[in-house]
This record gives C-alpha cells, sequence and structure tokens, in this order.
C-alpha cells in the first residue's frame, strides 16, 4: 500500500495512492497516528483502496509523507563508491548524523540554498520510517519494526558540514530533508536492498546505484540506532548515499538556483525539488 500525506482545500490529510489518484484514509490525526495504529486500521484501508476514486494525484499537493518526525537519523560513507570519492577509508565505526525536523520538506517543494552558504550539493538516499519500532532490536527482528520506505534526498551545505567534525548543522538546514512522495509499506516492498536509485541535476544523471551495496543495511542500522535509543512509530532514517555527489566532481559542481534534482528509486517513486535562493 502507498500512504500519503497531501493538502487538498486548505486542509491537509493522510490518504491511499491507488494508480493517479488519491483516497483519503477517513481518520482523523497524522501518518503518526496512522503509523501507531497500523494493525487496527489496515484490514479498513484495503478494503477502501479497492474502491475507485475520482480524485486525481494532481489536483492536491503532496506534502512530506510524516511531517514532524520524532526523530531523523543519517548514517554517512555507506556505500563503497562514496567511501572511494570522498577519499576517506570505510569507517570501523558508523558515521551517524541528525537532520533537524525544521529540515523536513515535501518531495516536490522548492530547496533554499542559505544565504551563509554557496555549498549546496545533493545525496539520494533510501528513507526507512519506523513503525512498531522498538528499543534493543535484533537486525533479524529490524524489518518487522519498519513501516515503510521512501525516497529521500539528504541536502547537504558541505562548507558547513566540513567546519565541524560534528555534521548536524551542516545537514539541518530548512527544507533540506525532502522525502516522499509516499510510503510504500513494508509489506508491499518486499526487500528494500534489491533496488536501483539514481540522482538527475537538470536531466542529467550524477548517481547510479543499488541499495544492494550499502555497506551497512537497513537492518544493521536499526539494530545499531536502537543499542541504546527508542526507535517510535514515524522515525524516520535516511540510510546512506551511493557515489556521485557534486562536491567529488571535478570541478566541484555545487547547486545553484534554478537547478532541478530528480532523485528515483525503483518501485518507490521519484521526488523532485528546484533550488531557489533563500529570500
Amino acid at each position: 500500500m502507498k500512504l500519503a500525506t497531501y493538502t487538498a482545500n486548505g486542509q491537509t490529510r493522510t490518504g491511499i495512492v491507488v494508480d493517479n489518484t488519491i483516497i483519503d484514509t477517513g481518520v482523523d490525526g497524522s501518518m503518526i497516528d496512522l503509523i501507531r495504529n497500523w494493525d487496527a486500521l489496515k484490514p479498513a484501508f484495503e478494503a477502501k483502496a479497492k474502491t475507485a476514486s475520482d480524485v486525481p494525484l494532481s489536483s492536491v499537493q503532496l506534502e512530506a509523507p510524516v511531517q514532524r518526525p520524532g526523530k531523523i537519523f543519517a548514517i554517512g560513507l555507506n556505500y563503497a563508491d562514496h567511501i572511494e570519492e570522498s577519499e576517506m577509508g570505510t569507517p570501523e565505526r558508523r558515521v551517524w548524523f541528525t537532520k533537524a525536523q525544521t529540515s523536513v520538506n515535501g518531495p516536490y517543494a522548492p530547496i533554499q540554498i542559505a544565504k551563509s552558504t554557496f555549498s549546496a550539493d545533493y545525496e539520494a538516499e533510501l528513507v526507512a520510517i519506523i513503525g512498531k519500532g522498538g528499543k534493543q532490536v535484533s537486525a533479524a527482528d529490524a524489518p518487522a519494526a519498519v513501516f515503510g520506505y521512501c525516497v529521500g534526498n539528504d541536502m547537504t551545505a558541505r562548507m558547513w558540514q566540513h567546519a565541524s567534525p560534528q555534521w548536524s548543522l551542516g545537514k539541518s538546514f530548512d527544507t533540506h530533508a525532502p522525502f516522499g512522495p509516499w510510503i510504500v509499506t513494508a509489506d508491499e516492498l518486499g526487500d528494500p536492498h534489491q533496488l536501483g536509485i539514481r540522482c538527475f541535476v537538470n536531466g542529467e544523471k550524477r548517481q547510479d546505484s543499488h541499495t544492494k551495496h550499502l555497506v551497512f543495511n537497513a537492518w544493521l542500522q536499526v539494530e545499531h540506532l536502537s543499542v541504546g535509543m527508542t526507535l517510535e512509530p514515524g522515525d524516520v532514517l535516511y540510510t546512506g548515499t551511493p557515489g556521485g555527489i557534486g562536491a567529488a566532481m571535478d570541478p566541484r559542481q555545487f547547486l545553484k538556483a534554478g537547478d532541478v534534482m530528480r532523485v528515483e528509486i525503483d518501485k518507490l517513486g521519484h521526488i523532485e525539488g528546484t533550488m531557489v535562493a533563500e529570500s
């Protein structure tokens, strides 16, 4: 099932995406509320998904599926080709950082180039949305802890990222965590490590890889994070980017106003954002 957060007629709701249409869930509350109550809601949603809808997707505005995640964690240096282009060794310990709630952005919304930086860069990523979550979740049990998956772009202000050994500030600028366009539930997707992942800038393919190349796969990431913290419904995990970032090109190719980025992942859809100068 594909589940979206959308705005129509001034109201933001949750919906079920079927082909090129959307069906309102009929349930009040946010996507986090929906995820928390999924076991009780799922049978009714499955029946609803079989009904016809006359509301085209093109008539609504798709928002980030989870608008205010409790936690957003992301892992760095998690594809071999990205490690190589970054001229860094495979980390003995995983490189984790957070992205602020205020960096969340819609799947097709503009992305800001902040006044304080000239080094905005893209990172195509598979995003996992936590469902049941928990603490001290083993890798074997991790699939059951994840609700579903999205397409993400771990936007980065490189100058700020490398100004400190802690990357969170350079990863947390406003609008720098677009993801969506919807959540594909884990039971529909199957193995998240069998997906092609690509990024295009102004139609030019910059990243082209496969999630089977993750150094630490999604299950290992859930296991690692849950050692010390409780993962909760709606928490968001950016699972790493492959090679091809602008900062590794010769010469470097940072993003400028007007550039259009498209990130796509097999079976999950695509997101697309236009860079704009911060007003």
